[in-house]
């Protein structure tokens, strides 16, 4: 029986790993902005440079707001299983944060029955394995599925 490999993070302090995952992002407690990912974050909210951004963990639940499939595989660095499989992407809209999140959209769910305005909700994933590793990222499912 092989090893049994070790779960991390694809992107390292992108999102929590525990049972209720969550994407983590910045908060500027003052003019009520969010910005994810937060180590990219280099802009403020008009009127409010040099903002003390928090860190906060995003809402696991939101609203489709758009999706599309992909059907080429994109150079790298993405990494895509061989042979290549379309995926879909997901454009995810937090109501309290009043902002959209990309992710792919989990296995197992028909992207034809997605419906925008649905209800979604955060999911940890394999994005790939290596010898010793699950590399595992967020992706977004129906809260029906």
């Amino acid at each position: 029986m092989p090893p049994e490999k070790t779960r991390i993070p694809a992107i390292e302090n992108w999102f929590t790993m525990d049972d209720e995952p969550r994407l983590l992002g910045l908060h500027d407690p003052q003019s009520g902005s969010y910005f994810f990912p937060k180590d990219v974050a280099i802009s403020a909210a008009p009127g409010y440079a040099g903002a003390e951004l928090q860190e906060a963990p995003l809402s696991r639940r939101g609203k489709l707001w758009s999706y599309t499939t992909n059907h080429y595989q994109p150079p790298a660095p993405y990494v895509s299983a061989e042979p290549f499989e379309p995926y879909t992407v997901a454009a995810v809209e937090l109501p309290e944060e009043r902002m959209v999140v990309l992710g792919q959209l989990a296995p197992g769910v028909d992207p034809e029955s997605l419906e925008v305005g649905m209800e979604m909700e955060l999911i940890l994933d394999t994005l790939f394995e290596d010898d010793e590793h699950e590399h595992i990222i967020w992706k977004w499912k129906p809260v029906a599925a």
